[in-house]
This record gives structure tokens, sequence and C-alpha cells, in this order.
């Protein structure tokens, strides 16, 4: 987060109501109703979630336990069976939206397709099988890495349908990072493309797979299946490479759905951590089918008449949960986008929305102000009065964005849903309900009812209005992590073990520092370990430091992050090199093109400064904090009296 919205957030007070107009029609329409709902809930959230489990999903089976809490291993209707595509494909064929768009896809080029929920059911079915005669059976890990085309959600749903764990790998990954992640979640099978679109280029990604297998360096990886998206020329191993079109193409439509324990793994995806190696954050069937499903119909008003578009990736968590399966167990019409607005096409997001109507748009505070940026004559050349709600996602958003976004874009007509989650927690924690909430610009405002979250201090005591602390969440939710996968200790480590327990409750610590006003709205302030939040995506600094290191010029490396008006933060790397290097524009490019090659440009370092030493402690702990001073051009502040040479700073300074 920026200094100037961190300070523009501390002195936001304007409020705005929901229209009337939207909250007459909501299906949360008063400040009374969300009260009521989250006092029941704080009340016996065991309970509350549980009546919501039997009126909202379709079962199999029903469990003989709603919580079983055993601190800090959760398990939600323990018991339960059911299959999450059921309840987001087969419950809706013996509906009306039975011919409904379930998935509306718009790509890079132009192109599109409509999958009707019927025809989405016979194509997970499909692919599902063909998964099935590659081998894939229930419990197995697959790898998913692919550009955002229909076929990214179809494997997904395929390998849920015959109770495979999908691992989702995001397109802009590097090889390395894809081997890196394969071989942790020990995965079976690879389903990718020949190459995806992206800002007007011709992305590779079999290309990519091919170097993460090489030389046997992915050994539990036997098949790759290979969609045909851009044409472009791919090597086909045989024996290990199928054609997506000829082995789903003539596979069987029947595929019953696996029935599945409430408890068993849907999903591992990773997400950075501050310890250098990304974490495989686990999530189960049931409880994240439960709160993905309550969550978009809540705070997103969802309508049968809604087109609802989510613009991030899949290979992300808000992808899984508010592309895929929130939306579609909720049966409504989800819309997917294959592109970015890009120079030849600055627009592409009004476009869109004018084309088809979008009702409901969810986009990134980055994306906000790139859009700010490009000037109001865009979305004002196009037809937007469909939208009748706006979301924001992936960090706190500042007050100024947020009013153009309302200004602008929602014509002061739509209420605007500023959601704060992580993948860890699986869908929202904080965020207005629209029709209820009154809003406030850069505030996530309150907990959904069922979720007691809170702002304490080291000793995990409730700090008063105003008061900085650390965002922590003290009862178990359905759609929590499950686990890091085959490290639990790293689980308990990371998330259960910087809060002690208080009055009884274990604190879920999220990482990130906050502040209640006197109204009890909540305003995240950012992280506070050592993860930058690059356009709403989080790395972890290590990471990018063992990237740095791995070339032969780096000796040693530090990242931090700084405040980036578009980006929220940008990567600053500080590097001390090897005797016999010399520092200089050219090495500073390669090092960029090095961290981009082995994580993918998302991590690409936007300054390197090359150092003869870091500022450390005298235990040699390199002290990030001012680090950051120094890359935001910041005097440094705080205690330096564990500073093991002061002439250091100063050497940097310089």
């Amino acid at each position: 987060m920026t200094e100037s919205t961190i300070e523009s957030i501390l002195h936001e007070n304007r409020t705005f109501n929901p229209p009337e107009t939207f909250a007459k029609d909501a299906t949360i329409g008063s400040m009374e109703q969300y009260q009521a709902l989250y006092d029941r809930a704080a009340t016996d959230p065991a309970k509350f979630w549980e009546e919501l489990a039997e009126s909202e999903l379709d079962w199999f089976e029903k469990w003989h336990t709603a919580l079983d809490w055993q601190p800090p291993v959760a398990k939600w209707f323990d018991g339960g069976k059911l299959n999450i595509t059921y309840n987001c494909l087969d419950r809706h064929l013996t509906t009306w939206r039975k011919n409904k768009a379930a998935i509306i896809w718009e790509g890079e080029p132009g192109d599109s397709r409509t999958y009707t929920y019927a025809q989405l059911h016979r194509e997970v079915c499909k692919a599902a099988n063909a998964i099935k005669a590659m081998g894939v059976n229930k419990g197995d890990r697959v790898g998913i890495y692919m550009p955002m085309v229909p076929e990214a959600a179809i494997a997904m749903l395929a390998c849920a349908r015959i109770g495979a764990v999908h691992s989702v790998v995001f397109g802009g990954f590097s090889a390395e990072a894809l081997r890196d992640r394969l071989n942790d979640g020990e995965a079976k099978l690879v389903i990718t493309a020949d190459g995806g679109y992206r800002k007007d280029k011709t992305i590779p990604l079999k290309s990519a797979v091919d170097a993460a297998l090489a030389d046997n360096a992915a050994p539990t990886v036997t098949n790759v299946l290979v969609v045909q998206r851009t044409g472009q020329d791919v090597i086909m191993q045989e024996g290990r490479d199928v054609w997506w079109h000829d082995l789903v193409g003539a596979a069987s439509a029947d595929c019953p759905p696996e029935p599945m324990d409430s408890e068993d793994m849907l999903f591992v995806l990773y997400t950075s951590g501050s310890t250098g190696k990304p974490k495989g954050v686990v999530h189960t069937t049931g409880g994240y089918n439960l709160y993905t499903h309550v969550t978009t119909k809540w705070t997103f008003d969802l309508k049968d008449t809604d087109v609802f578009w989510c613009t991030a990736d899949v290979g992300w968590i808000t992808g899984h949960s508010y592309i895929i399966y929130g939306p579609l167990s909720n049966g409504a019409t989800s819309l997917m986008y294959e592109g970015v607005p890009r120079p030849s096409n600055p627009g592409c997001f009004w476009d869109v929305i004018e084309k088809y109507g979008v009702t409901i748009f969810y986009t990134a505070p980055t994306a906000i102000r790139a859009f700010i940026k490009m000037g109001d004559d865009l979305p004002e050349a196009r037809d937007l009065s469909s939208l009748r709600l706006l979301g924001t996602v992936g960090e706190p958003i500042n007050p100024e964005a947020w009013m153009w976004y309302h200004t602008v874009i929602g014509k002061e007509k739509c209420p605007i849903v500023d959601t704060w989650w992580q993948t860890e927690t699986g869908g929202f924690m904080l965020t207005p309900l629209p029709g209820a909430t009154p809003t406030k610009p850069g505030s996530a405002t309150k907990p959904f009812p069922g979720i007691l979250a809170d702002v304490v201090d080291l000793d995990g005591n409730s700090v008063g209005a105003n008061e900085g602390g650390y965002l922590v969440v003290k009862h178990p939710w359905p759609s929590m992590m499950r686990t890091v996968y085959g490290d639990f200790d790293r689980f308990r480590r990371s998330y259960w073990e910087h809060i002690p327990a208080k009055d009884g409750n274990f604190m879920y610590f999220a990482g990130d520092g906050a502040r209640k006003d006197a109204d009890g709205y909540f305003w995240v302030m950012g992280r506070v370990d050592d993860v930058i939040n690059v356009s709403g995506h989080r790395l972890g600094t290590m990471e990018i430091e063992s990237a740095l290191v791995s070339h032969p010029a780096v000796a040693e490396a530090a990242v931090v992050g700084k405040p980036d008006d578009l980006k929220g933060e940008a990567v600053v790397a500080f590097v001390i090199l090897d005797g016999g290097y010399t520092g200089g524009d050219d090495l500073a490019k390669e090092l960029k093109a090095h961290v981009t090659q082995e994580i993918g440009a998302i991590a690409r370092p936007d300054d390197i400064r090359f150092a003869e030493d870091l500022p450390k402690t005298r235990s040699g702990k390199i002290m990030r904090r001012l680090l950051r001073n120094l890359a935001s051009g910041q005097e440094i502040a705080g205690d330096t009296s564990t500073l093991q040479d002061r002439s250091v700073l100063d050497k940097l300074r310089g």
C-alpha cells in the first residue's frame, strides 16, 4: 500500500448508503437484517453453517458432526458426502437453468463461446472420462497450466468430478516455478495448452511444460494433455503427450460424480510465503462448496438475470472461488475473458461489459488505477448501463480510486463491495453486503456473517478504536484452509502460533495489519510479513531472493516492496555481487530477465540496486524494514540499535 493511500485512509470519513432501489430488491436489504444474521451466527457458528449447508447444497449423505474443532484442525460436516460438480452442474439440469448460459467466454482475438449448463455438464463428463483414461484416480493430483480458456474451467471441474485433486498454476509462471509446484504436489498429469494470447502476444505454454519435465525433473508426471489454442508448433512426446481434442473428443459423456467425503481434498493452490518455498494451500470439498456458494449469493446479491464477471485468472484463488465454484453452484452466468487491457485495445474491459450486458463487475484496485491513467474517455464511450454492482479484490483500494470507480464506472448508482480475503480463507472474510451496508471508500467494512474477526495486539488483546493491530479470526469457518500440503508443521507455525489463544479462542493470524474505526469498520493496512503484494498477487521476498542468488553474479540479495501508485507495491532488489562482476544497466537487465525466467514476469524486479553490503543485525539478520525506508525514499525510522554497521546505510543512501 502506498504512503499516500495510508494517509488518505486514515483521514477518510465519507459514507455512502446503499441506493434505495437496490436495497428494496436485495436479498439482505438492511443493516438490521445483517446484524440479526451476524448475531445469530456469532452465537452458534456451527449451527448457523449447518442450517445453510442443509438449505443451500445437495448432499448424497448427511454429516454426523457439523464441526469437529481440534485446533488448528477443523472438520466441517464430517461424514457428509457430496460432489461439488453435482452442486455446480447436475442439480441445475432438472430446472429451467439447463439451457441457461453457465459460462460465456470471450477470447483475446475476438473469438467467443457460450456453454449452457447442459453443454458444460457434457464437456466436463467427457473430460473427466479422458482424465480417468490417462490413469488418474481419486486422490491423484493434476497440474493445470492454462490460458484463460473454457477448457481451464472444464479441466478443474473434471478433476473434481472424479475426485482428483487439481493444482492450478498461473500461466504466467515460469517453467522452473511450474516444476517446483508439480514436484511439491506430486502431480500425475499436467493439463496445458500449446499457448495463449496475452497483451497482443502469443504466450508459449507447452514448451514451458516440456522444460519443467525435461530430464525427468518432475518424475511423478506420466502424461500431458494439451489443448490446441494458438496453433503454434509444439513438440508432442510420444507415449506422454496427448491432444485434448483427440482424447476428450472421443470420450463418453456419461460420468457419474464421485461421492466425496466433505473433508476430502478438492484442490491445492500455491501461494507465496515468507520462507521462500511456496505454500501448497489445501482446500477440502464440503465447507469450501458451501462458503463460496453463500458468499457469492449474498455479497453479490446474485439474481438469475445477472451476468457476473470476475476479471481474475483461474490460476489464483479469486478465479477458483468467484469464476468457477461460487457462481456455478448458484446457477449463475459466469463470464471468462482471456485478455487484459493492452495497446491494441485499452478499452477492452468496457467492450466486454457492453457486448454481454455485464451486471456485476469484480476487478482489482490495480486495474482500476490503470483505468484512471487511461482516462475517462474510454469507459464513457461505451454503454455501461447494464452494471448494477461493482466489486474490488486483491488488496486495499485507495479512497480516490474507489471514488473514481463509484462515479465514472458506477455512475453513483452501483454499490461497491470491497472484499478482503486470502488464498487461505477460500472466500470473502470482510465485505459489505450491498443492499445493507453503508460503505466507506477504502474500508472492507464488516465481517461476513459467521466470521468472528478482530484486531488485536501481539498478546491477543483487542485494541481500541482506530488503534493499529493484527487482523485475526477467532473461530473456524467452513472454507478455511486445512493444512499446507505435505507440511502440517508449517501450517501451524504460519497461521496459529503468532498470536496466543485468548479466552479459549485460537487466533488465525492473517498476516495483515488493520484497524477498526468507531463504527466497527475494518481498514486493512497491508502485509506485516515478508510478502509483497504486487497487483493484488502475493510474492514471497525469499522466493525472489533465491532466484537472484541462483545467478552466478549474485552473492547475496534482499528484496523489499516500495509503494507504487499503479501496482500497490513494486519489487526492489538490493544485490551484492560476487567478485569479478560489476554492477550496471546491462547486468540489471540480465538479473531482471533471470528472475522472470525463474519465477515469472509478475516477480520481475522494478528496480535493482547494487550494494557492497546490506544492513544487518548483530546476529546477521537483514533489516528489511530499513531497506523499505531506503527503497521508498523515506527517512530511516525506528530503532537501529541492533544494526551491526551504521556505515552500510550511509553507503546505500550514497
